[in-house]
């Protein structure tokens, strides 16, 4: 059964414009049709279309049920995003069939892109959701500075992935299962020597993701899968 995504579901009990346009012209449901809906907050509406009047389709829940995330903590992802917009929006995609709290973008020294249309990553993301049948839709942030990023408090452990030839940790060794984690993934060209001294004194872990040297958006799909991993109940 296909999922529908409406976040005031509770209190309107009608779907949005574009899932009515999907319930009734592109699967042709009608009055007494069942749905599963979510708000992405983690609940699942078990419901049944009540009316139908021109393009607005009203529904009546017979079923509310919590749908816990398949992991423990908070994962956060914070990317510089790459000056060819396809490849984060194709990471936007996996990462959030994989599994992750909130995705942000980053402004760095060394960044091909200065700016990111949310919009289109928003409509990517709830697709995603929907498609992989998760209840809870991950945030994504707005385009932030990176010396605002990390001067901000974050809960849980707090990682920078970088190519530097410094003492790093492996990431799947070092995190704490079950526990908040926000890593920082830089730019084609990587984090200035200057940004990552600044993490590191703002209280994050020069980490490694592996052997491999990785694209941004791999490296970002690296560390969450493997946060996953570690945080999977």
């Amino acid at each position: 059964m296909a999922l529908f995504y409406v976040p005031d579901i509770a209190e309107r009990w009608e779907l949005s414009e574009e899932e009515a346009a999907h319930a009734l012209r592109v699967l042709r449901l009608g009055i007494g049709a069942e749905l599963d809906i979510t708000d992405g907050k983690g609940n699942l509406y078990k419901a049944v279309i009540s009316s139908i009047a021109g393009k607005h389709c009203y529904v009546e829940a017979k079923e509310i049920l919590p749908m816990p995330k398949g992991w423990n903590g908070d994962i956060h992802i914070a990317v510089a995003p790459t000056k060819n917009m396809d490849r984060m929006e194709w990471l936007a995609e996996k990462a959030t069939e994989i599994g992750l709290d909130t995705l942000t973008f980053l402004n760095c020294r060394f960044s091909e892109r200065k700016v990111v249309k949310n919009d289109r990553v928003e409509r990517i993301v709830v697709s995603a959701m929907k498609q992989s049948l998760k209840y809870s839709k991950p945030v994504v942030g707005e385009m932030t500075d990176f010396k605002k990023f990390v001067s901000q408090e974050r809960p849980g452990e707090k990682y920078i992935a970088h190519c530097h030839e410094d003492e790093k940790n492996l990431l799947k060794e070092i995190h704490p299962a079950g526990c908040d984690a926000t890593i920082l993934i830089g730019p084609e060209g990587d984090f200035s020597p200057e940004e990552v001294k600044m993490a590191i004194e703002a209280g994050y872990k020069p980490v490694s993701l592996g052997n491999s040297r990785l694209r941004t958006e791999t490296a970002a799909l690296a560390a969450c899968h493997i946060l996953m991993l570690k945080n999977e109940k």
